[in-house]
């Protein structure tokens, strides 16, 4: 492989979160080989993030189910073939993942084997890695070992656009929270995650009543819309609902926030990259591992699941009915860090 120069494919398809917590992949390749041509394949709007990304030379994004069209796996393939890759890294570890990767012709496949090597994917790629660390970032950046990187910097480069920039100043204009706010996030993508919008509810009614925080609550879709309306209903005032935003807009409002609340999504993993204060809500998932990552976050995780990914999504409500509202104003309170405005 060239030294210099190399051509280097990361295949990580989805989801959201899980993009954001590759992209220090892509910065420390970057760091470490800042003449490298690097290019990514993702699937559908997770590629939203990377785009205009400083680090990421070409942004190839194919529809979900591609694998289920001959034709479209031809295009990738003929594609990806193009761009004559010296080494593919799939962080994914899934068969589709490994699939892309192998399309790619790199003669050099570097994938995940153990736990986080599933499917047939440690049987289609030639480099395996077995992770060591705890947090899934670190984990990732583990795959990097083959390529002679190790414990690099951890960087996500989020890009900053200055369209969504502006799009933001008008939403906190238009909200009249111009001296500071709060997010909630309530929706996520598992039922099993979801905490109660009543307990947002009473969060947001203290924040604004003793922080002095007004909130703005996020949403995606009809069923987090009902959720945002029934936040900003019982809130007394101190809560109102964010107009739709793209992935990039929120990235963009999310930089602006004091606070961030939210259980383990996509839009939690976008704040903890460009360095906002986190309350994270965790049930399903292990936090030492999915957690926000960084310093200057709390998360909350009051019970733990065991088993399969199946059985965590489709898990009761218990492990996150264990958070109650004091937790999340405890955790509120440790980050803004000053005393009330009444007791």
């Amino acid at each position: 492989m060239p030294e210099q120069a190399p051509r280097i494919l990361i295949v990580r398809l989805s989801a959201i979160g899980d993009c954001i917590h590759t992209m220090p992949v892509l910065c420390a390749l970057r760091s470490h080989y800042s003449d490298a041509f690097l290019s990514w394949v993702v699937e559908g709007r997770n590629g939203d993030l990377l785009r205009e990304h400083r680090a990421l030379d070409e942004l190839i994004i194919v529809p979900r189910g591609w694998l289920k069209n001959p034709r479209t796996v031809w295009q990738l393939r003929q594609r990806l073939h193009s761009l004559k890759f010296d080494v593919a890294i799939d962080v994914q570890g899934l068969t589709k993942s490994a699939i892309a990767a192998r399309l790619s012709g790199a003669p050099r496949r570097i994938g995940l084997k153990g736990v986080d090597g599933r499917e047939l994917s440690p049987w289609l790629n030639n480099l395996l890695v077995e992770p060591q660390a705890e947090h899934i970032v670190d984990r990732n950046l583990e795959l990097l070992a083959p390529l002679g990187i190790s414990s690099p910097a951890v960087q996500f480069g989020l890009p900053r656009l200055p369209v969504e920039d502006s799009r933001a100043s008008q939403i906190i204009g238009l909200a009249d929270v111009r001296e500071g706010f709060a997010l909630i996030n309530p929706g996520a993508g598992w039922p099993s995650k979801l905490w109660p919008v009543e307990r947002f509810a009473a969060v947001a009614r203290y924040l604004g009543h003793y922080r002095g925080l007004p909130t703005l609550v996020l949403w995606a879709g009809a069923k987090e819309r009902s959720m945002a309306e029934s936040i900003a209903a019982a809130a007394e005032g101190y809560a109102q609902m964010a107009p739709p935003t793209t992935l990039t807009e929120l990235a963009a409002l999310v930089r602006r926030a004091r606070l961030f609340i939210s259980s383990d999504t996509g839009p939690l993993h976008a704040a903890a990259a460009v360095g906002t204060p986190c309350v994270a809500l965790f049930g399903p998932m292990p936090a030492e591992r999915n957690g926000p990552y960084g310093q200057g976050h709390v998360v909350l995780q009051r019970a733990r699941l065991t088993g399969s990914s199946r059985s965590r999504r489709t898990a009761g409500p218990e492990s996150m009915l264990a958070i109650s509202v004091e937790d999340v104003i405890s955790a509120c309170d440790r980050l803004l860090g000053r005393r009330c405005k009444a007791a």
